[in-house]
């Protein structure tokens, strides 16, 4: 009952706080700083007396969350210098990642000897990756050219910062005629694929090169006879357990990690700038619910999956994600939770990982969106077939990137630049694209995690009994 009593209080008081505050930042009722200041404290009090009722890792990591926006606010030169704890929690998850691949993929393959099921696996996952990219694409265009939010914008007072270098063209490309340029670039993604070292793809943490290797690494061991291949299959089988009892240590750190990533992010950031770029904001947000709602519910009604449990399962890798803008930070948990949740560990270290690189829902959402903003920003008129086309090349250009933070603006450059939009206006939404990149990335992380259900609905080795029987830790 006080568990329910300080639940009700805490919702009240928040939602009390972010009227207010929205209402003092668009100057509709003035209010002085010391009143503001003085409710974020007793805020604060109520959040850390709610999380210590619930005793739940999640309700800490979200609490932290709420709390690093404050200091952010009300102290920001703090804030910056709390920024080496967010790292800090990045690289001690990233630390997971190759092993855990590793162990997970190899023991997922070798251990069970169904290499058809392999092949079944990854043209299952690409088409069902393709699908759900194509539909963020058409939601993301659809809602920018409903809200127009670059027509009108003043681009001149707005902040600009330095753009990220964009990755220089291949030289091979300047020996090769325009004609074939396509299919070198075609031939060198899959050249990229293959890792010349496997240690060096780990401390690189090229997540689709660690794949490739753990598969065909599978595939060797499944060939061979069972007394040389028992060890290996056995050294993995541990392997993969003590890395997932490695991501519960790491976890607990989880709400310091995460708290001091949105300090630092509101800190350096500050307010006032989402005044400036409200709308661009706003329609990405819109389109990203929208995309939740008429996509991903949808399959889980369609595939009777209790969308209750899933959004347990899902929403402590996504409030990693969403505060660290990075969805190899909720790699770990999330992989860890899926199996739980009832989808075998095989598809999960297959499907994850490999939709990390080619499942971008979110990032391939913001891309369109944010293109054609930039078209609208520069009075440009661009007609649905122009669109349509800057939306399937970045859907394309867009793999690969979900894993590092802020990458997907080398790609949203690159492309600008490929047809002309003016690339000084994306230096003028740098800006918030921390805030952007904490929605497209949690919309990553759970597109990757239903992909998942989906996959193993598909092969018919859900287990429904345990998605039913979910508890968080």
């Amino acid at each position: 009952m006080k568990k329910t009593r300080i639940g009700i209080i805490t919702i009240i008081s928040i939602t009390i706080a972010l009227i207010i505050t929205l209402l003092k930042e668009f100057d509709i009722v003035p209010v002085s700083d010391d009143v503001m200041k003085s409710m974020r404290l007793i805020i604060a009090v109520v959040l850390i007396a709610f999380a210590l009722f619930r005793k739940n890792l999640t309700t800490w990591i979200l609490v932290c969350m709420l709390l690093g926006v404050f200091v952010g606010v009300d102290f920001p030169n703090v804030a910056g210098a709390l920024h080496p704890l967010s790292k800090g929690f990045i690289k001690l998850v990233k630390t997971i990642v190759g092993p855990i691949l590793f162990g997970t993929l190899v023991y997922g393959i070798a251990g069970h000897s169904d290499l058809k099921q392999v092949g079944r696996m990854a043209w299952k996952s690409m088409l069902y990756f393709f699908c759900a990219t194509s539909c963020a694409i058409f939601i993301g265009l659809a809602v920018i050219n409903i809200t127009h939010a670059g027509v009108g914008v003043d681009i001149k007072h707005m902040p600009h910062e330095q753009l990220p270098t964009v990755k220089a063209p291949d030289p091979a490309l300047e020996h090769l005629p325009q004609h074939v340029h396509g299919v070198y670039k075609f031939a060198n993604f899959f050249y990229d694929l293959f890792p010349e070292n496997i240690v060096k793809s780990m401390y690189e943490n090229r997540v689709l090169q660690i794949v490739v290797f753990s598969v065909l690494f599978g595939i060797g061991l499944a060939m061979v006879d069972e007394k040389k291949r028992k060890p290996l299959v056995d050294l993995t089988e541990s392997l993969s357990e003590v890395m997932f009892k490695f991501t519960n240590l790491i976890m607990y750190f989880a709400p310091i990690g995460v708290g001091a990533a949105m300090a630092y992010t509101v800190g350096h950031l500050g307010v006032d700038i989402l005044k400036n770029l409200f709308m661009l904001l706003g329609s990405l947000y819109i389109a990203l619910i929208a995309f939740v709602l008429l996509v991903f519910v949808p399959i889980m009604l369609v595939l009777k999956i209790s969308i209750k449990k899933f959004i347990q399962a899902v929403k402590e890798p996504v409030s990693i994600a969403f505060a660290t803008t990075s969805s190899d930070a909720a790699l770990p948990k999330a992989m860890s939770n899926m199996e739980k949740f009832g989808v075998p560990r095989k598809i999960v270290s297959f499907v994850i990982p490999t939709g990390y690189s080619f499942n971008l829902d979110g990032t391939s959402l913001y891309l369109s969106l944010a293109s054609i903003f930039v078209a609208q920003a520069a009075g440009m008129h661009l007609g649905i077939g122009q669109q349509l086309a800057i939306a399937f090349t970045l859907m394309i250009t867009s793999k690969g990137v979900a894993a590092v933070p802020r990458a997907s603006l080398i790609v949203l450059i690159a492309t600008a630049e490929q047809f002309g939009l003016p690339v000084f206006i994306i230096a003028a939404i740098l800006g918030i694209d921390e805030l952007m990149d904490m929605a497209r990335t949690s919309v990553n992380v759970i597109g990757n995690c239903l992909a998942t259900v989906v996959i193993a609905k598909w092969e018919g080795e859900f287990d429904e009994n345990a998605s039913h029987n979910f508890v968080e830790d």
